[in-house]
């Protein structure tokens, strides 16, 4: 007797130029950017709509099986392969991951949106950290000495996203309720 385990398809991957010309060939294809609403404000593919990866719903994404394909990007690749892989076991097969995000996507010379004076999660981060440091020091030299623990930690903190890939303050800034965006689409 066969064994009855189900499989998944793997998606597909496909360069930014494929994916534009498929976009622009298939009126009743989309394009989904999964990265936070303030990265997607700051910049993103012309024509994408923004549903974060933490908010992604597949059955929202799918229309009785009648679904055109679906191109995932986020920022470099990563948290699109976790949506594709989620739109799949949701069932939904024409899913494709862009390859290298909406930085491969820019490069590449396509049409992006740029919304001028947005202030990156990332630069975001490197001013709050900063700012935990600098209070820390000043603390610990005017007030104790144990205010250089604040310093310390937020130094820790930088090494440990640094190794790991893991940014506590990065998630933690990305829910501020100036980075919370509802209705985002191009």
């Amino acid at each position: 007797m066969a064994d009855a385990t189900v499989t998944t398809v793997p998606y597909h991957n496909v360069s930014p130029h494929a994916a534009h010309q498929r976009l622009a060939d298939d009126p009743s294809a989309r394009l989904i950017d999964v990265r936070t609403p303030i990265e997607f404000r700051e910049v993103h593919a012309e024509g994408a709509h923004n549903i974060p990866l933490d908010e992604l719903k597949p059955a929202d994404l799918s229309d009785g099986g009648k679904s055109g394909e679906i191109f995932v990007l986020c920022k470099s690749g990563g948290r699109a392969a976790k949506a594709c892989e989620a739109l799949l076991a949701a069932g939904l097969i024409n899913v494709f991951r862009i390859e290298g995000g909406t930085d491969a996507w820019e490069r590449a010379g396509l049409p992006v949106v740029r919304t001028e004076g947005v202030i990156s999660l990332e630069r975001q981060v490197r001013i709050a950290a900063g700012s935990l440091v600098l209070i820390g020091v000043i603390l610990g030299t005017e007030i104790s000495p144990w205010f250089y623990a604040l310093a310390g930690f937020v130094g820790a903190g930088l090494v440990f996203a640094g190794i790991t890939n893991f940014c506590g303050m990065g998630l933690l800034l990305a829910r501020a309720p100036w980075n919370r965006a509802k209705g985002m689409k191009s």
